[in-house]
């Protein structure tokens, strides 16, 4: 849309005058008592108050006073008033005439078999490719009345030619792809394009206006910092906005189009995937100062699209209609690859055309005969709120079989009332059907019987929040609480519920819930932080609070949210629905959470709570009414209400309250402050622009003095390492150990040891290590503090230095290459280890320069099953980006070494040997929060 200072095409000034009529009529009801009159350049969101969904009511209303269909950018483009008058010029000549037509379509067929034998989303492709090439795979609405269509031959050769053109273009494999594009058939083409270049696709929302340009890039920048994205893929007209990210990320080397990334030269494909590549990295909702990638591999994505698809009985009779975002797991995965893999014809129209006009999703499973959706539970809610029976005259939902609700808190109330208003149009009350999942376990978790009513648990209000018991309440209680069964766990996963010391705890008692399947990550993308907060043992924490009651899941709030105010424990969902049901406050723009209060050493219950009123009297009449619903609903006053302006309580990508975020903001006093107009923003993004190259600058010359601090600390200290193991190599050990602490202290590295007493005292072992980079000798030297022997490859003994330091260190050394010496060497450090001789193998027995874990070797745990001595195992993390494989230029960083208690064998013949490869391989691969490389 034009700026407001741009010049406009000429329209009447009848035509202006009763677009701002209409502009004001919505203003005044939203905003009673303001005085505020629309002008050609008042800006919507900020001199009028209407957000988003103020702005699809504001645009129903505009097409019914001048009978247009305004085009299908205006939600997304209008930032002002004339903006609007624009929309409404060009769609002067469109008059709506009534209502719209809604010819059913004939079903495409059934398919025979799935894809059972597919490893990889490569394979499952492929099958569908050979098995029917030209079935329609995707029907996409670009406008409401056109759709383009996509086959499996169309994807395949679009996804070739992408292809082709990244692999040109540098893509190494394993290497991250971002893709930010709204939803479109090259979504899909780039997804597998990428896939088929070896590379690992990252998408990311795409911005939605100009006054978001901001939060949205800085959003953007550190996700794609966290996934080393050289490429960024999006529309041409993001273009512009989107190479500012590159000031911000470093790795960020080309921001293309699709079009600009078809190749037409043929091209080699790099080798085919495997099972335990990564085929998907899910950025979760939520706070971005520590971005969590959910690290997916091909396997755990066909392990729950099957689950899926077994539990809900899918197959290529079904039409699955979705508006759901491809950015977000539910959309991408729940419905596209669940879609692609059962051959279920897949209805997709842009979540911005839902939003402005609901009833189309509606006629959508009506024209196509959808059986199976997947949406949140706003969605079900705008519906009922916003369609009135003249749109949905003729529609007939009969054939919706499955109508998951998921991804944010279920509501009672949502769930009853759309089946009771849609009952009349063909909707069943088993249709709905509550489920749960997270991106920690691909996307799908649990879900009720298939044909089940959705059950809705009342317990008893007082009981559950004094000690989390959830007892059912009486059917004269007049003030239950109230919590939606969300089923069992999908086919192959299993959930527990447990305290907060780990153990399980009784039905319908609230814990933490814990999950663990083969949908489950392997941990978060570079970031072991978060991924050992998330792994306990072989289960994974959900960060959801639940019950479990004659089997079904029922999930009550999010563990962080949890309020604990004077011993209870106080959970915020209810009070934010019933506070936005008051008249004044803005519904769904709500957020209720506890803020520290050191003085009382218990939290404060603070609300947040939109409105548009500013009236003293008003907001004083809202307080006292928010108070006396705090007093009712949780027993206790709020310490604290605060009525702000729009847009001042967070919210994800996805619509969900950002508790944390919102809570931050409150912390700093800064809830409502005046964010920058879209000029500014612009202005200080372009500022930004001109900078990079002095950033860079200072960034060479820290990096450059970091690299000479490590290799100062190194060449002054190797010296005396290798002098004191040549002369006294008795204390070789201890000396060299002491040396390591000190070369890694000079040169600014900062090493934690976790484990120490897991090493057993007075007893030989065998300590098997990760190896990330050639660091990790001296790491290790400097975290274990008694000796042990390397066990190094033989070619070593070739180079003096290296001969006689390691001599000195009582290393063992092995012939790689010729088998019978390879033989004899194994024979000998069975009888150095039968000699009470300790041992350290790297069995990985090399080391690569990108993330993850490596096939072991089988030598070590022979070693151990024979000699009967444990294997201790030990995680080094932080050496591979210290210093990679390949490169000798260091980078800072932390470093941490785990020592995991030992593992004793279980005999001494072969398969001993591997159960405790696997089992100490296992150990390590938890430890170190990297991809499991293992073919």
């Amino acid at each position: 849309m034009p700026e407001p200072s741009a010049q406009r095409p000429v329209a009447t000034a009848d035509t202006a005058a009763r677009l701002l009529a209409v502009i004001d009529g919505l203003a005044a009801e939203s905003r009673p008592g303001a005085e505020v009159r629309a002008t050609l350049d008042s800006a919507l969101e900020s001199d009028l108050g209407l957000d988003s969904l103020a702005r699809v009511e504001l645009i129903s209303r505009i097409e019914d006073r001048f009978q247009v269909r305004l085009p299908e950018n205006t939600l997304s483009r209008a930032e002002t008033a004339g903006d609007l008058l624009d929309a409404l010029q060009i769609a002067g000549a469109s008059v709506r005439g009534g209502r719209e037509t809604h010819r059913v379509q004939a079903p495409i067929g059934r398919v025979q078999g799935t894809p059972a034998s597919a490893h990889t989303l490569v394979d499952m492709l492929e099958w569908h490719v050979q098995m029917h090439p030209e079935r329609m795979h995707v029907q996409f609405y670009d406008t409401p009345e056109h759709t383009e269509q996509l086959t499996y031959a169309q994807l395949k050769a679009a996804a070739v030619a992408i292809s082709v053109g990244l692999a040109r273009g540098g893509l190494d494999r394993g290497q991250s792809v971002a893709i930010m594009l709204p939803s479109c058939l090259e979504f899909f083409q780039c997804y597998y394009g990428i896939l088929l270049a070896g590379g690992v696709p990252v998408p990311l929302y795409p911005p939605a206006r100009l006054s978001q340009i901001e939060d949205h890039l800085r959003r953007q920048a550190g996700i794609l910092d966290s996934c080393l994205a050289p490429i960024l893929i999006t529309v041409q007209e993001a273009k512009l906005v989107a190479r500012f990210l590159r000031a911000e990320v470093a790795s960020l080397r080309e921001v293309l189009t699709p079009q600009e990334l078809v190749s037409q030269h043929a091209g080699s494909l790099p080798p085919a995937p495997t099972p335990d590549d990564v085929a998907f990295i899910q950025y979760t909702s939520g706070s971005t100062g520590n971005p969590k990638g959910v690290v997916l591999t091909h396997k755990n994505l066909l392990a729950n699209i099957r689950a899926w698809g077994t539990a809900i009985r899918l197959d290529s009779s079904d039409v699955t209609v979705s508006w759901l975002p491809l950015y977000h797991d539910m959309g991408l995965i729940g419905t596209w690859l669940g879609s692609l893999y059962y051959a279920c014809p897949l209805v997709l129209m842009s979540p911005l055309d839902f939003l402005a006009r609901p009833e189309r999703w509606l006629w959508a499973i009506h024209t196509h005969r959808g059986t199976v959706t997947a949406a949140p539970n706003f969605a079900y809610e705008l519906c009922l709120r916003r369609l009135h029976d003249d749109v949905l005259q003729g529609l007939d939902l009969s054939s919706w079989r499955l109508a998951a609700n998921g991804a944010e808190p279920v509501s009672p109330n949502t769930i009853e009332h759309f089946s009771t208003r849609f009952a009349k149009y063909g909707f069943r009350p088993e249709t709905m059907a509550p489920v749960y999942g997270l991106a920690e376990c691909t996307v799908g978790l649990a879900i009720p019987p298939l044909g089940r009513r959705p059950i809705i648990d009342h317990v008893r209000r007082d009981l559950f929040l004094e000690s989390g018991r959830a007892i059912p309440a009486e059917d004269d209680d007049p003030e239950p609480l109230r919590f939606v069964a969300c089923g069992h766990a999908l086919p192959g996963h299993e959930i527990r519920i447990v305290n907060d010391e780990g153990r399980e705890v009784p039905d319908r008692t609230v814990g933490h819930l814990e999950f663990r399947g083969p949908s489950a990550t392997s941990g978060y993308l570079r970031n072991p932080e978060e991924t050992r907060k998330l792994v306990r043992g072989n289960w994974l924490a959900s960060g959801d609070l639940a019950y479990v009651a004659n089997g079904d899941i029922y999930l009550t709030s999010r563990a962080k949210d949890v309020i604990i105010r004077g011993g209870r424990n106080i959970y915020p969902y209810e009070l934010e629905e019933a506070v936005g049901q008051l008249q004044g406050v803005r519904k769904g723009c709500v957020a209720v959470f506890g803020a520290s209060d050191p003085a009382a050493g218990t939290e404060r219950l603070v609300v947040v709570a939109e409105t548009r009123e500013r009236a003293p009297e008003t907001l004083a009449a809202l307080r006292k009414q928010i108070n006396q619903l705090a007093m009712e609903l949780v027993g206790t006053p709020t310490d604290d209400i605060v009525l702000a302006p729009a847009q001042s309580v967070l919210k994800t990508s996805s619509g969900k309250i950002r508790r944390a975020a919102t809570r931050d903001l409150y912390t700093r006093g800064a809830i409502g402050a005046a964010g920058l107009g879209a000029r500014l923003q612009m202005a200080r993004l372009v500022w930004i622009s001109f900078t990079p190259g002095l950033r860079r600058v200072a960034r060479c010359i820290a990096a450059y003095g970091f690299a000479l601090r490590v290799y100062a600390a190194f060449f002054g200290l190797a010296p005396l390492a290798w002098l004191g193991t040549a002369m006294a190599p008795a204390r070789g050990w201890s000396l060299t150990g002491a040396l390591a602490r000190a070369m890694l202290r000079l040169a600014g590295y900062r090493l934690s040891v976790l484990g120490v007493a897991n090493l057993p005292r007075g007893s030989a072992c065998i300590v098997v290590s990760n190896h990330c980079s050639y660091m990790d000798g001296a790491v290790l030297l400097a975290a274990i503090p008694r000796p042990f022997g390397f066990v190094a490859k033989s070619e070593l003994q070739r180079y003096v230095f290296a001969r006689v330091f390691l001599r000195g260190l009582r290393a063992r050394f092995v012939e790689r290459f010729d088998v019978e010496r390879s033989v004899e060497d194994s024979a000998k450090l069975v009888r150095h280890a039968k000699e009470g001789q300790s041992l350290l193998f790297f069995p990985e027995g090399t080391l690569t320069r990108a993330p993850g874990l490596m096939e072991f070797r089988i030598g070590a745990f022979q070693v151990a099953s024979h000699a009967g001595l444990p294997v201790v195992p030990v995680t080094i993390t932080g050496t591979r980006s210290a210093l990679r494989d390949g490169g000798w230029f260091p980078q800072p960083g932390p470093l941490a070494v785990v020592i995991s208690p030992p593992i004793a064998p279980e005999g001494s013949d072969w398969k001993a040997a591997l159960r405790l490869r696997d089992a100490a391989r296992a150990e390590i691969l938890r430890q170190c929060g990297e991809p499991d490389l293992q073919r």
